[in-house]
């Protein structure tokens, strides 16, 4: 079984996430892949890429632990790879253009369509840097109806997150027997829950 985390939107190997999930693998000397999902270009990033980037990987039985759109994308892949056996979501981004795009207000979301590019804040390069329109062309793609594969999933969602709602987490899994939804007295990041985070994984994954 080979790991591989994905990293949230705007983010990178570098978080702080990312870092404690891979010194947590590397104490059970267990390597966990987390590819650069950038990929060198951020400002034409989509998910379509992202899944591209990660599928060659998926040469032998896999779990894929996604944060964020990280999450949503390890369910699509998921959906489409059978090699991939296990999915442990965190946060995923389940609706997240229904969530996201009303953040941005409408004179935003048009002049990105017009201008073709909108800046937008990367906690991985801390600055703000240009994402083209066509992520959002391409979002529209990924909705969560196709996501129909019964393999193994955990979803861990923190109670208090203001970016992507509890409640998406919720109506997804009420409609997916296999899946476990576990609630975290948490925000987004599961920050401070990272201890726990790493227990569940432990569990979920069967590491000794």
């Amino acid at each position: 079984m080979q790991y591989i985390y994905l990293h949230g939107f705007a983010s990178s190997p570098n978080s702080t996430k990312a870092r404690y999930l891979s010194d947590r693998f590397a104490e059970h000397h267990l390597p966990l892949c987390i590819p650069d999902l950038n990929h060198g270009d951020f400002p034409h990033l989509t998910i379509s890429r992202q899944i591209q980037q990660v599928a060659p990987a998926l040469n032998i039985p896999t779990t894929i632990i996604g944060s964020s759109l990280g999450g949503l994308t390890a369910a699509h892949l998921g959906q489409q790879y059978t090699q991939v056996q296990k999915i442990l979501l965190l946060a995923p981004a389940f609706g997240f253009l229904s969530h996201w795009l009303p953040t941005l207000g409408e004179n935003i979301t048009q002049n990105w369509q017009q201008k073709k590019y909108i800046q937008v804040y990367h906690y991985g390069e801390g600055k703000e840097m240009p994402l083209s329109h066509d992520f959002l062309i391409d979002a529209h793609q990924y909705q969560e109806n196709s996501l129909q594969r019964p393999l193994p999933t955990l979803i861990l969602h923190g109670k208090h997150d203001d970016v992507i709602p509890i409640q998406a987490s919720q109506e997804f899994a009420m409609q997916r027997p296999w899946i476990n939804l576990i609630e975290l007295d948490s925000d987004h990041t599961l920050g401070n829950m990272m201890s726990e985070t790493w227990q569940t994984i432990k569990l979920f994954c069967q590491i000794p």
